[in-house]
């Protein structure tokens, strides 16, 4: 069904190195390219004549978003996992993205210029097709925009560390105001975790336990494999996270003068394996929280400045 009027569709996409977020929907951040129609085509993006399944293989952390085209393919589906929840499959299209903290004010007019790369995206998806016109986009700092919406509670000194797949964001954010000059960016995402369970389940026993066993054990704490193995992953993951709160004492954090707020898909970590004081951390565990923070910027940036 195609949309009724023609007011732009404002439509907030995390772009991360594990995961692609959206206000509604996540999915894995892969793509993997095919000349012919392949077999299995479950989540199936096809553009320009060529064929892309959407969450297959892994993407690789680099500091360009813009090196290839991968960003741009899974803009499109999460474009097309958003218009069907709308029930629409046409619609002039308002993009609302971020990146790393310390990296906006360089990155962002290049990243606006990569997504907005075609003025229109005629493209097919999981069977569906769609028809989009880009309308603008808007870029904005990652970690701090899954708290815009309730900064009313960031009263005296705060720490945001916004941890993600590939860095982890870390701002202060004082008497509801984000402080520029404080804004750090570190390559220690929750991959770095991944990587180092694998070399540790090496070391002890020879062999690596599959991504998604880790991925289990990250996010719940535990998974139905033997103890041996449980605990050597439990371990190295109470390692990583005690390396997170390092690195924020680096920063100055100090627990009895500031609170800390933990957004991103690392929160899981801290909270399953991670010792600190429950009332002066607090831990956001909706993944979605930044794509939803990039939206509810756009619509007041449209509200004061207007939109096409």
């Amino acid at each position: 069904m195609n949309i009724l009027n023609n007011r732009p569709v404002i439509i907030g996409i995390d772009h991360g190195y594990g995961n692609i977020k959206t206000a509604n929907c996540c999915f894995k951040t892969g793509v993997a390219s095919f000349e012919k129609e392949p077999t299995f085509k479950s989540n199936l993006l096809t553009y320009e004549g060529l064929y892309y399944l959407i969450g297959e293989e892994h993407k690789e952390f680099t500091a360009d978003k813009m090196a290839d085209s991968d960003y741009y393919l899974l803009t499109l589906a999460a474009i097309g996992r958003e218009l069907n929840i709308r029930k629409q499959t046409s619609a002039r299209v308002h993009l609302a993205a971020g990146l790393p903290l310390t990296w906006v004010s360089e990155q962002k007019d290049a990243f606006k210029k990569y997504l907005l790369q075609k003025d229109s995206a005629d493209f097919n998806f999981r069977g569906i097709d769609y028809h989009v016109d880009f309308v603008g986009a808007d870029i904005f700092p990652q970690g701090f925009a899954a708290v815009s919406n309730h900064l009313r509670d960031f009263r005296g000194v705060n720490m945001l560390a916004d941890i993600g797949n590939g860095t982890m964001n870390v701002m202060y954010i004082n008497d509801r105001r984000p402080q520029e000059k404080k804004c750090f960016t570190e390559k220690y995402g929750t991959h770095q975790c991944i990587l180092a369970v694998r070399e540790n389940l090496l070391r002890l026993y020879g062999s690596a336990a599959d991504e998604t066993v880790i991925d289990q054990v990250l996010r719940h704490g535990t998974a139905s494999i033997s103890e041996r193995y449980l605990s050597a992953i439990q371990t190295t993951a109470k390692d990583y996270v005690a390396g997170i709160f390092r690195r924020l004492r680096e920063h100055e954090y100090d627990r009895e003068l500031m609170k800390l707020y933990v957004v991103g898909g690392g929160g899981c970590l801290v909270k399953n394996f991670g010792e600190f004081d429950a009332g002066r951390v607090v831990i956001n565990e909706d993944i979605c929280a930044t794509a939803k923070g990039y939206e509810y910027l756009a619509h007041l940036r449209a509200r004061k400045g207007g939109m096409v």
